[in-house]
């Protein structure tokens, strides 16, 4: 693996490949594949987090391979320049968080937005599901989906068979000490994700 950028380096962030062997990293930043429409990341985009979340992730994708199941990365560290975008085309903090003059969650590289896939399954994946070799489960809603269904909890018009996929994730990550955001089933915290730090200038390849 090719290490990461001296400024990454000098930020303590990590190439989440380097904590999680197995992760797929689907970052859909990286991709027109997201609620802007258009790419936001360069194509080469790593997922990259802060140390602090190495040994919490390490223990989550370690209980979730003990089932069958790999993590799946839409979203690590974010830059600022990106999340100002972002608010830009939807300026609604219910769902996308504002820009200030610190960073937190994302922006300090303390968050993830995860997803499950099931390892090695082909025959019986539907093709929208199939991500590098494996299947994703279905959890209800797709990536940044902006209604009360993408609640952490929420069971109204949510399958029991999501609800639980939801449940088996957040067990796994608060096993590492990683807690869900009630708001949005994919996005979890690590420690200190909340606190206000200085706002990184670190590139996202």
């Amino acid at each position: 693996m090719p290490p990461v950028s001296d400024a990454a380096r000098a930020a303590h962030l990590r190439d989440i490949r380097s904590i999680v062997p197995d992760a797929i990293v689907d970052l859909r930043y990286a991709t027109a594949h997201n609620f802007v429409g258009v790419r936001l990341y360069p194509r080469d985009a790593r997922c990259l987090v802060h140390r602090s979340m190495a040994p919490g992730l390490r223990v989550a994708a370690q209980r979730l391979r003990q089932r069958g199941f790999v993590l799946v990365f839409w979203d690590c560290y974010r830059p600022h320049h990106v999340q100002v975008r972002m608010y830009q085309d939807t300026p609604n903090p219910a769902w996308v968080a504002r820009p200030g003059p610190y960073a937190t969650s994302h922006e300090a590289a303390r968050s993830v937005d995860v997803t499950l896939a099931k390892r090695n399954v082909h025959a019986r994946c539907p093709r929208i599901l199939m991500v590098q070799g494996h299947c994703r489960l279905r959890m209800g809603t797709n990536f940044d989906n902006f209604t009360p269904r993408a609640y952490a909890y929420a069971t109204t018009r949510v399958t029991l068979a999501a609800q639980h996929h939801r449940a088996v994730l957040r067990r796994a990550m608060a096993a590492g000490g990683i807690s869900v955001y009630t708001g949005e089933w994919w996005h979890f915290d690590g420690p200190g994700a909340l606190v206000h730090r200085p706002i990184l200038r670190v590139p996202v390849d």
